[in-house]
């Protein structure tokens, strides 16, 4: 029920006008350094161990989140991820993203052409020594941003619109909401199965019921004009009960 009800199957024909999108890091069962190395080969290469990233794409307005992919960091995910994305749009939009070298090339697959796209690359301080050198008020503290490069790719983008900022932030929504991301602790995901499923509930849960404080106490899909009222958590289940109904 999970996978048909989080399906993104209302978040379509979208009238968006401006996208942010970006990565954001977790893993499963172990971070990528710490996969045991004794396992058997079919198991290793079987995705799903270790390093995963989830890939957001977030209108800049309505704060919706439009469309989300977890896989690795590479084009494999990358394109399907911003096909995606392009499917549900109705017209051209701006598209802003960090600097990853995987964008510019799914994003020509994806909309042929027929998008403003610029990327936002930030570019923080670095700290000398290794992280075990470091005092604690440091490796435990965001990096001090020393500038910010924006580099127009394709089409006309708006440059002073240019931006990732909503996207990052929403980096910290998904962490406080779902357990599987929080840092230094044993709530990580065990199975990839699980953990496609446990994202897919959050950022449900974000779009339809969560109300947001910058949209005056609407939700996002009520901003994006896709409900017109706050979902609770019985409606999303009742919405799931019918979509495994209708399948």
């Amino acid at each position: 029920m999970a996978s048909r009800l989080c399906s993104c199957t209302w978040i379509r024909d979208l009238d968006t006008k401006r996208v942010e999108a970006d990565e954001v890091w977790s893993f499963c069962y172990s971070k990528e350094k710490n996969v045991p190395r004794d396992l058997p080969q079919e198991i290793r290469d079987r995705f799903g161990w270790g390093d995963l990233w989830t890939w957001a794409a977030m209108d800049a307005e309505s704060k919706l989140m439009i469309a989300w992919r977890v896989g690795d960091r590479s084009e494999a995910t990358g394109d399907p991820f911003v096909k995606d994305l392009a499917g549900r749009l109705t017209g051209r939009i701006q598209l802003s993203t960090d600097g990853h070298g995987v964008y510019p090339h799914a994003v020509e697959l994806a909309f042929a052409g027929d998008v403003d796209y610029a990327t936002v690359v930030k570019e923080y301080a670095s700290t000398p020594g290794t992280s075990g050198e470091r005092p604690a008020h440091v490796r435990y503290s965001p990096g001090e941003c020393q500038g910010v490069v924006k580099t127009r790719v394709h089409g006309d983008p708006d440059m002073e619109l240019d931006s990732t900022s909503y996207v990052e932030r929403s980096n910290l929504s998904v962490r406080m909401l779902n357990r599987r991301f929080t840092r230094l602790t044993n709530s990580f995901s065990k199975r990839i199965e699980y953990h496609r499923v446990a994202i897919a509930l959050t950022f449900f849960y974000y779009n339809f019921c969560r109300k947001h404080s910058s949209l005056k106490g609407k939700t996002p899909a009520m901003a994006a004009g896709i409900t017109t009222t706050v979902w609770s958590v019985r409606d999303m289940l009742f919405a799931g009960d019918q979509m495994r109904t209708i399948a």
